[in-house]
């Protein structure tokens, strides 16, 4: 009787106390590219966001780092799917598009993407990509971007635009910006290569024609950022850099998102998916709704440059 008793109260206990145990505790398999920075900032804020809102008893990540390897960005999102995941974060576009090859079923949130219509072949994209896919942006506003050199070159006459050929979210940029770069009145110059080996060449070669280089968010332009900086300050040639990661390493001056910023709100998607069954399908993609102006305070002084008001010194590490 006694021990029936007992019983009742445990119970009793445990449904006052939210149901103990019973909580379900969820596993996030987090995919991210490259070790960078940027990339980094990102799944740092993603991280902190899920811990703040399941609270870190309940969620377990298994962080995996390609290295910068797009094949090994399959590896992991497979692995991933083949231990049943409740929820995969893909941090750069190769690791979305490995996600999105890998399952149909499992939610899937990106973040540091540029252009989803772009990173999943989705003609006429707006918004909601109707799949298990959705996430954040790293896009700033690619008018600003324009504008800023112009603003802080007025006496530019032609830009070259740095970017790898094999990004296609980079490419995206480069054709927005090149458009925007026009009506403003300047030259555009393209600077595609193939891969890291080809920056050093594609540079020298171009570096002397050109008064300003413009470099989108690209993953390998940023992870090459002391190549770039190497041959445009032996040319004296000014940069203005897509993030501030890359201002960082070879910038003047970025109109620049930030990474931790977008993820945190891709944690909040997370959550919205996981304690509340939003449906994926129908959220639509989120942005950094405040990118900031800022300045590398080295390389302007380097080169003679007194940025505008408004602009914010980069913490330089």
């Amino acid at each position: 009787m006694k021990k029936g008793m007992f019983a009742l109260i445990a119970l009793t206990t445990c449904m006052a106390l939210g149901g103990c145990s019973s909580k379900k505790k969820f596993t996030i398999g987090i995919c991210q590219l490259a070790p960078h920075p940027a990339l980094d900032a990102a799944t740092e804020g993603f991280k902190d966001e899920v811990i703040k809102r399941l609270g870190e008893e309940n969620v377990r990540f298994d962080l995996q780092n390609a290295a910068g390897e797009a094949n090994s960005c399959t590896t992991i999102v497979n692995s991933f799917v083949n231990k049943k995941v409740d929820l995969l974060m893909a941090n750069a576009t190769p690791a979305l598009q490995a996600a999105a090859n890998a399952t149909l079923t499992i939610p899937i949130l990106g973040t540091s993407i540029t252009e989803y219509g772009v990173a999943l072949g989705i003609d006429n994209f707006s918004g909601a990509t109707g799949t298990n896919i959705s996430g954040t942006s790293d896009l700033a506003p690619l008018d600003e971007q324009a504008k800023m050199v112009k603003e802080i070159f007025p006496t530019a006459q032609k830009v070259g635009i740095l970017y790898c050929s094999a990004e296609a979210n980079s490419k995206y940029q480069v054709d927005v910006v090149a458009d925007e770069l026009t009506k403003l009145g300047l030259q555009v110059e393209s600077m595609a290569f193939s891969d890291s080996n080809d920056i050093n060449s594609v540079l020298n070669a171009k570096a002397d024609s050109i008064d300003v280089l413009y470099i989108p968010t690209d993953n390998t332009c940023a992870s090459n950022a002391s190549i770039i900086d190497s041959v445009c300050s032996q040319k004296e040639l000014p940069v203005v850099a897509g993030e501030e990661g890359l201002c960082k390493g070879c910038g003047a001056v970025t109109l620049s998102i930030s990474y931790y910023n977008i993820g945190v709100k891709t944690g909040e998607m997370a959550a919205k998916i996981l304690l509340d069954n939003a449906d994926i399908k129908t959220m639509e993609i989120e942005y950094d709704e405040h990118p900031v102006k800022k300045y590398n305070p080295v390389i302007c002084q380097r080169l003679g440059i007194t940025p505008p008001e408004g602009y914010t010194a980069v913490e330089m590490e």
